[in-house]
């Protein structure tokens, strides 16, 4: 995907280090909207070792560290809506994360196999 069609965040942590991660996903969950973010200097090809692997369509095993934040509305100071991103209620959390995971099964489950023939209507 092209570096300008992704949807990147920039957040500081406690030490003052930049962390860019990607938005893959946003969500619904009790009326309240969420977002799936990775690492957004993670190539596809670094986790199995093939350039040209979409890590979503291969069949490696891959880990991804996956994080879960909310997603608040905010005016800027020219009146422009922004997005806010924010740590989710650890009340919450085990909730979002089978959320997630359901989501992500689903859509695994939705990519056709390529070994599969398939029947015409």
């Amino acid at each position: 995907m092209d570096q300008d069609e992704r949807d990147i965040v920039e957040f500081s942590d406690e030490e003052g280090n930049t962390l860019l991660l990607e938005v893959m996903d946003y969500f619904f969950y009790n009326g309240e909207e969420y977002a799936v973010l990775c690492d957004a200097d993670e190539e596809a090809g670094d986790h199995c070792g093939d350039p040209g692997c979409d890590c979503h369509e291969c069949d490696e095993d891959h880990e991804h560290t996956l994080y879960i934040m909310k997603v608040n509305t905010i005016m800027d100071e020219n009146g422009e809506e922004m997005e806010e991103f924010v740590s989710p209620d650890e009340s919450l959390l085990e909730q979002l994360i089978e959320v997630v995971r359901t989501r992500f099964s689903e859509e695994e489950d939705d990519i056709p196999d390529e070994d599969d023939p398939q029947e015409d209507a």
